[in-house]
């Protein structure tokens, strides 16, 4: 368990920087918590306790951004097996390829710079 003095957000980064996808749970509500948080959305619970996810999911949403330099990438909702959705991307495929109901793996966008890991998705083979 981290420290009492380490924030939701630096807790997330450090499982990032593992390769995990951390998220939440509420053992009082009995339902995950993503994005990081001091209590649970709704009931205001402070029973928080951290979460490794498999890393799998399934794509919800998907939409093609057209950036003003640089090639068009995909930005979806993906529903997390484990129950919460998070907004992320697909890569290793063709932005316009991704489709709502696509099954996806999770997979960590290293740090460059000061910017921190991120989650990206790539597809399930075979599903």
């Amino acid at each position: 368990m981290p420290p009492a003095s380490t924030s939701p957000l630096a807790t997330y980064v450090e499982h990032l920087k593992r390769g995990e996808l951390g998220y939440q749970f509420s053992p009082s509500s009995q339902k995950p918590v993503f994005y990081p948080r001091v209590i649970a959305p709704g009931t205001g619970a402070a029973d928080l306790e951290w979460r490794v996810s498999k890393g799998l999911g399934t794509v919800h949403a998907t939409t093609v951004t057209h950036p003003a330099k640089g090639d068009p990438y995909n930005v979806c909702l993906v529903d997390m097996d484990e129950g919460f959705r998070l907004m992320s991307r697909v890569e290793d495929i063709d932005p316009f390829a991704v489709k709502i109901g696509m099954r996806v793996k999770f997979r960590v966008h290293p740090a460059e710079g000061e910017e921190d890991p991120y989650p990206v998705f790539t597809p399930v083979e075979g599903a």
